[in-house]
C-alpha cells in the first residue's frame, strides 16, 4: 500500500500489475498520479494535475482583485459625500 501524494489517502494497489510511468487516479481526491518507482513503490502527482492547481490559484487571485476594486469604489463614494 502507498499514500496519495496529494491527499495522503491510502491507495490499495496491486504492485505486481504496476509499471513505472503508469498513471493512476486517487479514489479519494481524484488526483492523477504517476508511478515514479517500483522498488520502493513511490507515486508522484502528474504535471497536468499541478497545472490545474496553479490555474485555480490564479482564479482565486482574480476574485480577490474584484473585491478590492469594489472596496475602492465604496471608499471613493464615501469621500465624495463629505
Amino acid at each position: 500500500m502507498v499514500n496519495c501524494p496529494k491527499c495522503e489517502a491510502v491507495m490499495d494497489l496491486d504492485e505486481e500489475d504496476l509499471d513505472e510511468g503508469d498513471t493512476l487516479t486517487c479514489d479519494e481526491c481524484g488526483a492523477e498520479v504517476n508511478v515514479a518507482s517500483l522498488d520502493p513503490l513511490e507515486l508522484e502527482t502528474s504535471e497536468d494535475d499541478d497545472d490545474e492547481e496553479e490555474e485555480e490559484d490564479d482564479e482565486d487571485l482574480d476574485y480577490d482583485d474584484d473585491e478590492d476594486d469594489e472596496e475602492d469604489e465604496e471608499e471613493e463614494k464615501e469621500d465624495e459625500d463629505y
